[in-house]
């Protein structure tokens, strides 16, 4: 078990890390999620013993392990900058952890062609990282901390740099491999889609604040503030001030929208809604309520569009399956499934009961 009591990091100054209280059990995946800077990399930092807190502690199966340095320590990294020894082949970079522990020929050959095998390079074990693509050499770098069988591995954005197959294949494997060695698992992205793919708990940071941990699922269906809610939202989450007052939410003297079913029990006043954008419509369904939105762009992905349209002054997005050519400035009626919605008070904390968000 991994412990972090009060650890906060501060630099020239400038708090990196707040106060920070996190239990990780052994055997679970743990999904570091935020956006650039909110500190992902700075408290795996401190989780790994590269930097020591300004003050705090940390433990490891309850022994104090603040003052340890990471030689000293079982920890296998990963970042997105991959890091392999230049001078050796694929083959003696994803053996060295083993080497390094005295561990048996035949031992450091199984695992090593093990996780070649899992991670696509067996064709290249005699070659040298120069010799290899970026992709090649990540995949080495993530070779290397599955065979060194550590306590705590880290993976700062790994995937980042490996093309889409590939990614979304590991994404799959990953959680098995750790969870099985009975490691502690934390795997840092800026990717809404990742954790909720990896699964295991998720850990949402904003500028250097935990704001909230537990299993994903349910830090995605409920968050406790908006700002958790933000974090877990790709696109970026919609919202709307509104006045509750009775059953209606109203926007304005002319705009209002019935209060649904799971919200009905708050005060009255003012809040913030929300909701996800694939949970606007295009089309009409009972459960629906329709608003009448100006286009602004429309974006093709793929099979999927990207729908921004602004709406009583507030800007929203809406992700739609299929090809939806809209021009800009149109109007057009959206329908909102208001089950979904989220309500938050003007200081940010959740309130009412969670949706059925998908």
């Amino acid at each position: 078990m991994l412990e972090l009591r009060n650890a906060a990091k501060i630099v020239g100054g400038e708090v990196h890390i707040h106060p920070t209280d996190l239990v990780l059990e052994r055997g679970t995946l743990n999904v570091l999620l935020g956006p650039t800077l909110s500190g992902k990399t700075s408290l795996m930092r401190l989780m790994a013993g590269l930097d020591k807190p300004t003050s705090g502690a940390i433990f490891f199966d309850g022994a104090d392990v603040t003052g340890v340095r990471v030689q000293n320590r079982n920890v296998a990294m990963v970042y997105q900058q991959f890091i392999n020894y230049p001078a050796l082949t694929v083959y003696e970079n994803i053996a060295s952890p083993m080497r390094i522990a005295g561990k048996e020929a035949a031992t450091v050959d199984r695992e090593v062609r093990r996780a070649a095998d899992l991670l696509k390079l067996t064709p290249y074990l005699d070659r040298t990282p120069l010799n290899l693509s970026g992709g090649q050499q990540q995949r080495t770098a993530l070779a290397r901390a599955i065979v060194k069988n550590a306590s705590l591995v880290l993976l700062d954005e790994p995937l980042a740099n490996l093309d889409y197959k590939l990614r979304e294949e590991l994404r799959e494997e990953l959680p098995r491999i750790f969870a099985e060695s009975g490691a502690i698992f934390v795997y840092a992205t800026t990717e809404p889609s990742e954790a909720l793919l990896l699964g295991g708990n998720t850990v949402t940071l904003n500028e250097g604040r935990i704001t909230q941990f537990g299993r994903t699922i349910d830090v995605y269906r409920k968050p406790h503030d908006l700002v958790t809610a933000r974090t877990f939202a790709d696109p970026p989450l919609n919202t709307l001030a509104v006045m509750k007052s009775g059953g209606m939410f109203r926007v304005n003297d002319a705009e209002a929208f019935p209060v649904p079913a799971h919200l009905s029990a708050i005060t009255d006043g003012p809040m913030t809604i929300a909701f996800q954008p694939h949970q606007l419509s295009l089309k009409a369904s009972p459960m629906a309520v329709p608003l009448s939105a100006r286009t602004q762009i429309s974006e093709i992905a793929g099979s999927e569009s990207f729908i921004h349209v602004g709406f009583m002054g507030a800007r929203w997005v809406a992700l739609m399956h299929g090809i939806h050519d809209i021009d800009p400035d149109q109007p057009v009626e959206l329908h909102l499934d208001t089950r979904h919605l989220m309500a938050f008070a003007p200081d940010g904390k959740a309130i009412g009961e969670a949706g059925t968000a998908a």
